[in-house]
């Protein structure tokens, strides 16, 4: 026999079905230096030696420290340095609880983690320079932000050049914010909807989802937390790394 749904089997225990998006991972590039061949093209075009990227590049790490402790100091925040047994997570949970949910930014992590960068090498046939991928350790900052529209909202930053940004934010908490100013009643139960007042209008939401201001979302978090990236004078490429897709099945009672 076909096994039927769990929607259909409790329908008369269910009151209601809301799917929306949950966990989404945004990886930014700038789309001229985030492979070899066009890092070493811009280095040759503005009369850069091969040899010199990490000489050439390393300015860039200090202005992206300078605008993070600028970043923490404007909003009342501290440079927390985290190693990989400390969760970012709980951190974050137990500063909202004495800061609320006001947007701005929450909190800056720092940590020592691989980044990708470039090294110099000889070709003898061609007897030229180029540049061949290679992986390194820098500085990342993680800049936590409540916004207006995301809710809850990471940006991180490595700090060696190509600079590739990562984006993370809730379907959930997004959700939640719109359905603040629809004045639709909720409650969650932590990353689930265990209450909705209008489960129809909740999912006309939900599918409502406007990607063109998510992409202005991204674009102004890079130009602030990552202004070296201005000096290419390019904007970031955005691309979906991570994206997970929930269903809430809201029970009529526990």
């Amino acid at each position: 026999t076909m096994t039927s749904l769990i929607t259909d089997r409790y329908a008369s225990k269910i009151q209601g079905v809301l799917s929306c998006f949950d966990r989404v991972v945004i990886q930014g590039n700038l789309p001229h230096i985030c492979y070899a061949d066009g890092m070493a093209r811009w280095l040759r075009t503005n009369e850069v030696r091969l040899y010199d990227y990490p000489r050439f590049v390393e300015p860039f790490n200090e202005k992206l420290r300078e605008n993070a402790a600028r970043l923490a100091k404007d909003s009342g925040c501290e440079i927390e340095y985290v190693t990989a047994s400390l969760s970012k997570e709980k951190r974050i949970a137990q500063i909202l609880a004495e800061r609320g949910t006001a947007p701005g930014l929450v909190h800056v992590f720092s940590s020592m983690e691989l980044c990708r960068t470039y090294r110099a090498r000889y070709d003898d046939a061609k007897k030229m320079a180029f540049l061949k991928p290679d992986k390194g350790k820098c500085l990342h900052y993680y800049f936590y932000f409540i916004d207006a529209s995301l809710g809850l909202c990471y940006v991180r930053v490595p700090t060696w050049c190509p600079f590739a940004i990562q984006f993370y934010f809730n379907g959930h908490n997004w959700l939640a914010r719109k359905l603040d100013r629809a004045k639709v009643t909720y409650r969650m139960l932590d990353n689930a909807f265990v209450e909705l007042g209008d489960v129809e209008k909740a999912q006309k939401l939900s599918d409502a989802f406007d990607t063109r201001q998510l992409h202005a979302t991204l674009d102004r978090y890079a130009a602030l937390c990552c202004p070296a990236a201005g000096e290419f004078d390019e904007k970031y490429h955005w691309t979906l790394s991570q994206v997970e897709y929930s269903t809430d099945v809201i029970f009529r009672r526990q």
